[in-house]
């Protein structure tokens, strides 16, 4: 059974999904009272599920008319893919970013979710056992070189 907060994000996702401009404006009091739950328990989803490497931006606004808005970046045009994934990536990329850059390809159906899986499991602490930051240029180097294999083998 899933729990509240994969309820919750899946609820958050639909909604962005069949917005105008992939974005919503939310109360979290209505939200909480919705779903039956506490005002932080949307916090939660929205500050652990909805972040910046996850290809979301959120802005809160509080008090009486506070609001939460929730926009979903869109990733670019197939041609700009690469130079985006160079830009993003870098010489060195941290676990948690690298994982929120899969998400976000997989999300928007760049890459499949075994695709995704396999990259994770490639990229992560356990499977690169050197130091930092030698770590993070090592799953930088890996991790765009998969990616682009990926990508020019999806024409």
């Amino acid at each position: 059974m899933r729990n509240i907060s994969d309820i919750i994000e899946q609820y958050l996702k639909n909604i962005l999904h069949e917005s105008p401009g992939s974005m919503i404006e939310i109360q979290r009091n209505e939200l909480a009272d919705q779903f039956s739950c506490v005002p932080s328990q949307i916090n939660y989803v929205i500050s652990t599920r909805f972040t910046l490497e996850k290809g979301y931006v959120v802005e809160s606004k509080r008090g009486g008319g506070g609001y939460i808005r929730i926009q979903r970046i869109q990733l670019p045009a197939e041609l700009a893919i690469q130079e985006h994934l160079r830009h993003t990536i870098g010489d060195r990329i941290e676990q948690a970013a690298a994982e929120g850059l899969v998400y976000q390809l997989e999300e928007a159906r760049v890459i499949t979710r075994r695709e995704a899986n396999l990259l994770r499991a490639a990229v992560s602490r356990d499977a690169l056992i050197v130091k930092l930051p030698l770590r993070d240029e090592v799953r930088a180097s890996l991790l765009r070189a998969m990616l682009l294999s990926l990508l020019m083998n999806k024409k």
